[in-house]
C-alpha cells in the first residue's frame, strides 16, 4: 500500500510539473537561451548577460530572431527602443507566426521608420490562414527612438489586443461563431526583425532608404512571455484554469479604463483602419460590419 501511495503521489507531481512546463516560464530573460537567430548572425549583437540586443540593417542585410518553442495564447512583452535618425524606408517587426507556409497564422507589430521630424508610425496586422489585409496604422505620441517602451499582445480565446505601455491600441474579435477567421489552433513562435521595406513603408514607399546612414539599429531588452507552451494539446491551452490566466472570461472585455484609452488612441493617432478604406473593400471585410 505504501509503495502504491508513493507511486500516486509520484505521478502528481510529474503531472503537476508537466502542468507548470506546458505555460511558457521556460522563458529566462536570456536571448541566448530563449531564441535562435533566424538569418545574419553577424548583423546581431548580444549582451555577454543574454539580456540585451540589438538588430541592424545595412544594405547587404537585415535580421531577426525567433523563440525556440511555439506558444498558443498568452500576453508577450518586448521592450523596443527603435531606429534613431533619419530612418525611412525600415521596418522593424515584434510579431507571433505559426509558420511560413500561406495558410500561417500571424499576428503583428510592425514599426515604419520616418523622416526626422515626423512622428514614428506603427501599423498592426493579423493573419488567419494565411488571409492578411487587416491593417492598422497609429502614430506614436511619443518619441520611441529616444527610449525603450514596451510593446505588448495579449491573445487569448476572446480577443488579442495590442498595447503600448500598458495602453490599449487595437482589439481584435474572435467572431469565429460569426464566420471571420481567427488565429485560435496553430501555435506560434514569437519573432523580432528588421528589414528593407522601402517599397511600401514611409508614405506608401516614397521615402526610400538613405543607405549613407547605415547601419539602422534597434534594441530589445526585458521581454516577458507568459503563454501556453505547445506540446501538441490545444484542449490545454485553450481550458481556462489558473495557469491560463489569459483564457479568464475577465480578459475577454476591455476594463473602463482600457476602453476610455483606446478611444483616445483610436481619435487622436490613428491614421489608417481597414475597416473604413472603402476603396480598397468596396464590400467591407465581415468583421468591419458585425456591431459589437
Amino acid at each position: 500500500m505504501k509503495n502504491c501511495h508513493r507511486q500516486i503521489l509520484f505521478i502528481a507531481l510529474v503531472t503537476l510539473n508537466l502542468i507548470k512546463i506546458s505555460v511558457a516560464t521556460l522563458f529566462s530573460g536570456n536571448y541566448n537561451q530563449d531564441f535562435i537567430i533566424e538569418y545574419s548572425p553577424n548583423h546581431v549583437y548580444t549582451s555577454p548577460n543574454g539580456r540585451f540586443r540589438t538588430l541592424s540593417l545595412d544594405h547587404d542585410s537585415g535580421c531577426g530572431f525567433t523563440s525556440k518553442v511555439k506558444l498558443l495564447f498568452g500576453q508577450f512583452d518586448m521592450q523596443i527602443k527603435l531606429v534613431p535618425g533619419r530612418s525611412a524606408g525600415t521596418v522593424v517587426a515584434f510579431y507571433l507566426k505559426s509558420g511560413d507556409s500561406n495558410n500561417r497564422d500571424e499576428v503583428d507589430f510592425e514599426f515604419l521608420g520616418n523622416v526626422i521630424g515626423k512622428p514614428y508610425g506603427l501599423q498592426t496586422n493579423i493573419f488567419s490562414d494565411g488571409s492578411g489585409n487587416r491593417e492598422q496604422r497609429i502614430h506614436l505620441w511619443f518619441d520611441p527612438t529616444k527610449d525603450f517602451h514596451t510593446y505588448s499582445i495579449l491573445w487569448n480565446i476572446y480577443l488579442i489586443m495590442f498595447m503600448v505601455d500598458g495602453i490599449p491600441i487595437r482589439v481584435y474579435r474572435n467572431l469565429a461563431d460569426k464566420g471571420v477567421q481567427y488565429p485560435q489552433w496553430k501555435p506560434m513562435n514569437l519573432v523580432a526583425s528588421i528589414w528593407n521595406g522601402e517599397g511600401w513603408a514611409t508614405r506608401g514607399g516614397k521615402d526610400k532608404i538613405d543607405w549613407s546612414k547605415a547601419p539602422f539599429i534597434a534594441s530589445f531588452r526585458n521581454y516577458k512571455v507568459d503563454a501556453c507552451f505547445w506540446r501538441g494539446n490545444a484542449g490545454f491551452c485553450r481550458a481556462n484554469s489558473p495557469s491560463n490566466w489569459w483564457n479568464n472570461p475577465r480578459f475577454s472585455q476591455l476594463n473602463p479604463r482600457q476602453r476610455k484609452m483606446l478611444i483616445w488612441v483610436r481619435k487622436y493617432y490613428m491614421y489608417y483602419d481597414y475597416c473604413t478604406d472603402h476603396k480598397r473593400f468596396p464590400s467591407l471585410p465581415k468583421e468591419c460590419t458585425i456591431a459589437l
